[in-house]
Formats: structure tokens, sequence, C-alpha cells
């Protein structure tokens, strides 16, 4: 069982925030369009293991504020927010896993402050590698763009009992993880910001400019995890990673695995994390 969330208020946000257990500390990312509790399994290994856990939901998601502007979804605000939260429960220096939109943080934060111990990336691979994994990746993409048009995605996406959401990022399934998704985006002011997370973090303008970024080379360990049937990204973003990380570099393919990892694949993410933090 995982523990009810707290309220946690931190500088510029109040968070709804899962904490649990005791010993090294790791901070658990999601990203869209989900909660915390996207991590249920890896939260009831990690603390069963000896491992402190800490899983907000971030601005925008769950039941943590939701800004109406776009400008307070920048990345570097939720970079932020996880330094202020760590402090707020007391932790200097964390193991960080990551997911979706999660990872795009996780990488930043893991970029901009030592406090970062290790870093295990799923699904979403360093933005260099990303800006860098060419046409392919463009294409898979192309949501990213249609996200930008205020009101467009938002009539769509929930026309029909969510139909067009279900085909495209859940063939198949009707399972928790559909409903928990589609119950959080139906909330008042909900999709809208979960969608700004897209608007203001990704230039149009940009979009297929493949011109490296310039950042600095990660210098902790780094776990890379990718399902090979996910709908959104290709290999060569989280393989590429191993060009722009000093420190040890593990890529983890998950044979069979769609974008969902902590839910769908589980036991194998569960498995592989616990081993990396082991390491």
């Amino acid at each position: 069982m995982i523990p009810e969330p707290v309220r946690v208020s931190l500088p510029d946000i109040t968070l709804s925030v899962l904490d649990a257990g005791s010993g090294p500390a790791v901070l658990l990312l999601h990203g869209f369009p989900d909660r915390a509790t996207l991590w249920r399994a890896q939260i009831e290994a990690l603390v069963a293991a000896g491992y402190r856990v800490i899983a907000p939901d971030l601005r925008g998601f769950g039941d943590s504020d939701k800004p109406e502007d776009v400008a307070s979804y920048r990345l570097h605000h939720s970079v932020n927010d996880m330094l202020a939260l760590l402090t707020e429960r007391g932790v200097e220096r964390a193991a960080v896993a990551a997911h979706d939109w999660g990872s795009a943080l996780g990488w930043a934060l893991a970029l901009r402050s030592d406090r970062v111990t290790r870093y295990a990336a799923l699904a979403v691979g360093h933005p260099e590698a990303f800006r860098a994994a060419g046409l392919e990746q463009r294409a898979r993409s192309w949501y990213m763009l249609w996200f930008q048009f205020p009101g467009v995605a938002e009539e769509v996406l929930s026309a029909d009992d969510w139909a067009l959401f279900r085909r495209w990022l859940h063939p198949g399934a009707d399972d928790d993880l559909v409903r928990t998704q589609i119950a959080d985006l139906s909330r008042p002011g909900a999709l809208v910001a979960g969608l700004n997370w897209y608007r203001a973090n990704v230039d149009p303008r940009t979009f297929t400019d493949d011109t490296p970024l310039g950042l600095p080379p990660l210098t902790c360990p780094v776990l890379g995890m990718l399902g090979e049937d996910d709908v959104a990204l290709v290999e060569a973003q989280m393989t590429g990673s191993r060009h722009f990380v000093d420190g040890p570099f593990t890529y983890v393919p998950v044979p069979g695995g769609d974008h969902w990892l902590p839910v769908r694949s589980a036991p194998t993410v569960t498995e592989t994390l616990l081993a990396f933090l082991r390491e």
C-alpha cells in the first residue's frame, strides 16, 4: 500500500506529494497525462527494499496546482519545484527515475544540479539525442505541433468519450491506467494544463532544427529504458544519449513494451531500477 499524498507548499506552487519509506531517497517523476500513482508498483517495491520514495504530481497534473498561464509550465519552473521539494522534505541528494515529460524534467534537473546521484530515464532520451534522432522521430512527434493550437486538441481529444485518445495512445487497452488518465483529464482545467507543458516548451520554429543545443555532459550514472512498441519515440533518441553522458550509461530495451513502462512493464522496470540503484 502507498500512503495518502500530502500537500506541500513551495515558493511558487503547491504540489500533491507521495512520501513513503526511509533510507536513501529516490525521486519519481511522471509525465503527460499521468500523476504520481503511475509509479505505484515501483513505490511499493522501493519502500520494501529500504528506500525513501518521493513522488509528486507535477504542476498541472493530478491534485497539484494548475496555473492558468502557459509560461508557468516552462521546464525551469519544474526544475525549481523539484529542488525546492527536496529541500522542503529534508533531502540533500537523491536518485531520480522519470518517464515522459518527467524524463525531460529529469535530464534538466540532473544537468543543472549535483543533487542528483544517478538518473533513470524512461522513454525520453537526452535532449541532444532527441534533437539528433532525425526525421522518423520528428514524424512520431507530430502531436507536439498539433497541441500548439489552443482549443483544437482540447476539443478533438475529448470527443466521443476520448475516442482518439484511446485509439492513439492506448490501442486495444481499457485498463485502470486509461481510466485514471481520462478521469484526471476530464476535470476542469486539467487538459489545458497538461497541454501547456507542450505549448510552453516546444517551439514550432525550431521543431526541425537539429543544431546541437550545446548542453554540458552529464556525469552521474544513467539508465535508459524504452519499450520497443513505443508509439511516440524511436530507439535512436535513447541509445544516442550515451554520447552526452560522461558517466556510466546503460541502455535496457523492453521487448513488447509500449510507452507506459512503469505500469504495463512494471516487473521489468522495477527489477531494472532496483538493480541500477544498487550499483
